[in-house]
């Protein structure tokens, strides 16, 4: 997995042009100094995860939670529009009158 991660960095920093004009600034400079700090053994570089969160920080467990069937029906329902809702219930209520 680092080496896969290395290989990505490297070719981020070809792709990525130094500019010459924009000296202690440059983006593409920094990345490279970056990339040699974190990957200083290059392919064979241990690359351990220190925390267990995603670039959002939220957490693994967190993801399960929000991604639930019962969590993405709420949000679903939530995101309906007060005559959409409206029209659900009276729907709703006359089919149960229908079949007294």
């Amino acid at each position: 997995m680092a080496a896969t991660r290395y290989r990505r960095f490297l070719k981020l920093c070809e792709e990525w042009p130094v500019e010459e004009t924009k000296r202690q600034r440059d983006l593409g400079a920094v990345l490279r100094q970056r990339v040699a700090q974190a990957f200083r053994e290059g392919e064979s570089t241990q690359y351990p995860r220190l925390k267990d969160t995603t670039f959002t920080g939220v957490t693994v467990e967190d993801c399960k939670m929000i991604l639930a069937t019962d969590i993405l029906k709420q949000m679903e329902e939530m995101k309906k529009g007060t005559w959409k809702k409206l029209r659900e219930r009276f729907y709703a209520k006359k089919s149960e009158e229908d079949s007294k």
